[in-house]
């Protein structure tokens, strides 16, 4: 095992033990009352049960997978399924303990200070991130070693890029089932919890007398916390895999394989530490901006990143590098137009995050029009809620356009690569964002149930609504990234089919395969991307019409309590928690099964029904044309339906703190604005947190699959 790999299995490590020395530093800090303690202690109960439930269900698919693998492909590819899927399992279990701990100290740090509850809320938040980047990258890179050290393959084996494919496969597969399987549950008790409870009996949010408040609570670990962790991970893990996989086609025959195999992971694991040190530039100012707190962190990360990277790709990169050799495509770059490539990612990762705030955010034009055309009336808040969840697509989508064409034109698609793989890097620090929402969600829950003083909830929502906002800009990270990824999943894709028929063995399948044309003059290609097309879509509207019946069921039951139960209202009888947690559970388990295995077995339906009909040739173009069907369709999807339910959810924030609207009148809670803003979140709800977060790792593990069944067909 060389040095640099170990030193980038130690960072993994280093992240690793950052976040359990953070951890047991976070625990010892006060929990409060014995009445938040209770409270917190029920969130806890049921966000472990219903892991532990979603767990042994995909366990069981993952079973089969694991089987199926072995015999199909071989046991270094179980192996990489293996070990993706419970590392990705493991990030985000480890992501819901920590936030489960950190929302009752949060709550109890709000009662004390604004800048003592953004401390805690976010130390917890860059627990959660540094053990996602530390488990992918020792998982990544501690495989490779295995195989290349232990076991003595060289990098181009098929071995080794099955196992390592066959690893974002397991990573991806657990990464869908936790993020639509959570979002169906933390969004049907949200939906009908506010329902019944804001809508129908006038009550607050987080009253204590709505029996789906603590399942709403719970969702917002498992969901937002879990599935952002194992979202994450995945696309962490599948970037750097998909860039191993490139380098390996593209280099097979350069001295230099063995560092350009190395330089994503090197990328990661130097990131890593930026990040930990990005963690403690993140301190409240004079102004007393949380956002502004949060921003220092990340430019702090970015611009020691950047120069950690000028030092660091040189060193890998020696000589220049030559793609597609004898071509058309033919192109050589050298280090310092990777270097360029890095930074152009580490630039699209500020301006998403910059639109998608912009989009986001309490303080810009997208939300103050959501709140004022709630002054209208419902329809004309969901109507303008609509229009700002299609405008936001476009100014992401011209981003990554550019990024695309800067880095390929300095290094082709390998220099695609490395701008997704910068882009990732800084995932440790992203997802420190993310889960900085559900903890300061859940303590303001806390706070109003536990009855403590209303500036506590000031101090509390102050931190939500900066929360809402971060969550969104992650989501919005997440899927650039991911639309990236999945773009260099598709050049892999392609490559691979022009390896295994340039190396095809005879009797083969590749057999006299020849060349495979992505030509739209082809009606199997465009069949192809119409079916590609329509995935997200589908997938969406599955997901959807889930949290849909999900909430349903939950209205059912806060009615029949209310309605049981006339005591709940005056305080006198205490609802029923339990039982709403239990019917999300089982709703959520029944409900992510069908869309999660739609990506899974689209292209390998595809494949076969193609080829019987018009040939291998054409069967492969097909698959190819729904791969960059899906990602197009999916980024947009994405996109549209995360900023559009932010902006909702944040409109409703507005009024609620108080809305001046154009002719100089104030909306707050309970009048009619209120009312539709509240409807408006209600729709945006499934969509910001269940259907857009999920077509994330649908996209790739789409793509994922189809790689294995390139390697699947080569085995047989």
């Amino acid at each position: 095992m060389s040095l640099t790999l170990e030193l980038v299995i130690a960072a993994g490590f280093l992240a690793v033990l950052y976040g359990i020395f953070q951890a047991v530093a976070l625990l010892r800090e006060s929990p409060g009352n014995a009445k938040m303690q209770e409270i917190a202690a029920a969130i806890q109960e049921g966000a472990q049960a219903y892991l532990k439930r979603q767990y042994t269900a995909i366990a069981i698919v993952g079973f089969v997978v694991l089987v199926a693998l072995y015999f199909l492909i071989g046991s270094y590819s179980a192996a990489g399924f293996l070990i993706g899927a419970v590392l990705s399992g493991a990030a985000g279990f480890a992501g819901m303990l920590i936030s489960v701990r950190a929302n009752v100290r949060t709550a109890q740090a709000a009662s004390e200070s604004l800048a003592k509850g953004l401390k805690l809320a976010f130390t917890s938040g860059a627990i959660t991130g540094l053990l996602v980047a530390g488990f992918a990258l020792i998982g990544v890179a501690g495989y490779y070693g295995f195989l290349t050290g232990v076991q003595g393959l060289v990098p181009t084996d098929r071995h080794v890029i099955d196992g390592l494919v066959s690893l974002g496969f397991g990573a991806s597969l657990i990464s869908i089932f936790a993020r639509l399987g959570g979002g169906i549950f933390t969004k049907g008790a949200d939906v009908g919890g506010d329902m019944v409870g804001k809508v129908e009996a006038g009550i607050p949010e987080d009253d204590p007398r709505n029996a789906a408040t603590i399942a709403d609570n719970v969702g917002d670990n498992v969901g937002d916390c879990a599935g952002m962790a194992a979202d994450l991970f995945e696309t962490y893990a599948v970037t750097t895999v998909a860039t191993m996989v490139l380098a390996a086609i593209f280099f097979g025959g350069s001295a230099l394989l063995p560092n350009i195999m190395l330089l994503p992971l090197a990328i990661c694991g130097v990131c890593i530490i930026t990040s930990i040190i990005g963690t403690f530039a993140v301190r409240l100012g004079k102004s007393g901006s949380i956002m502004g707190a949060l921003y220092q962190g990340l430019i702090v990360t970015g611009v020691l990143s950047a120069i950690a990277l000028w030092f660091l790709i040189p060193a890998l990169v020696t000589e220049p590098l030559t793609v597609n050799a004898g071509t058309p495509l033919e192109k050589t770059f050298d280090s310092l137009s990777l270097f360029y490539c890095s930074m152009a990612g580490l630039v699209i990762t500020a301006l998403i995050v910059m639109i998608t705030e912009y989009y986001t955010g309490t303080n810009f034009r997208p939300v103050k029009s959501v709140a004022q055309a709630s002054v209208s009336g419902h329809g004309t808040n969901v109507i303008q809620g609509l229009a700002m969840s299609l405008e936001a697509t476009a100014a992401p989508a011209l981003v990554i356009i550019v990024g695309i064409i800067v880095t390929y034109n300095l290094a082709g698609l390998f220099g695609i690569a490395i701008a997704t793989t910068a882009m990732l890097s800084l995932a440790g620090f992203v997802v420190a964002l993310d889960a900085f929402g559900p903890v300061t969600d859940n303590a303001g829950g806390i706070a109003e149930m536990a009855g403590l003083p209303p500036e506590v909830r000031v101090t509390t929502d102050a931190l939500d609504a900066v929360g809402n906002t971060t969550k969104a800009v992650t989501k919005g990270y997440a899927i650039g990234s991911a639309g990236l990824g999945a773009l260099v999943l598709f050049a892999a894709y392609t490559e691979d089919l022009k390896y295994f028929a340039a190396n095809a063995e005879p009797g083969s399948f590749f057999d006299g395969l020849g060349a495979v044309a992505f030509d739209l003059s082809n009606p199997y290609v465009v069949v192809g991307l119409l079916f590609g097309g329509l995935l997200p879509f589908l997938f969406g509207g599955m997901s959807m019409t889930a949290v849909g019946r999900a909430a349903q069921s939950v209205v059912v039951e806060v009615r029949r309590q209310f309605r049981e139960n006339p005591g709940i209202m005056t305080g006198e009888v205490k609802p029923e928690y339990g039982r709403a947690v239990d019917i999300l559970t089982k709703a959520a388990i029944r409900e992510m099964i069908v869309p999660s295995l739609l990506p899974v077995a689209s292209p390998i339906v595809l494949f076969f029904v193609i080829n019987a009909i018009a040939g291998k040739v054409d069967a492969f173009a097909c698959v190819g044309a729904m791969l960059m069907g899906v990602i197009v369709t999916g980024l947009f999807v994405a996109i549209s339906m995360t900023s559009g339910g932010g902006a909702w959810d944040n409109a409703k924030k507005v009024i609620e703190e108080g809305f001046t609207d154009s002719d100089g009148v104030l909306h707050g809670k309970g009048s009619e604005a209120h009312k539709a803003a509240v409807t408006g979140d209600t729709v945006g709800d499934p969509y910001k947190d269940t259907s857009g977060p999920a077509v994330n790792p649908m996209i790739k593990i789409t793509n994922i699959v189809a790689l294995l069944l390139l390697a699947i067909l080569a085995a047989h």
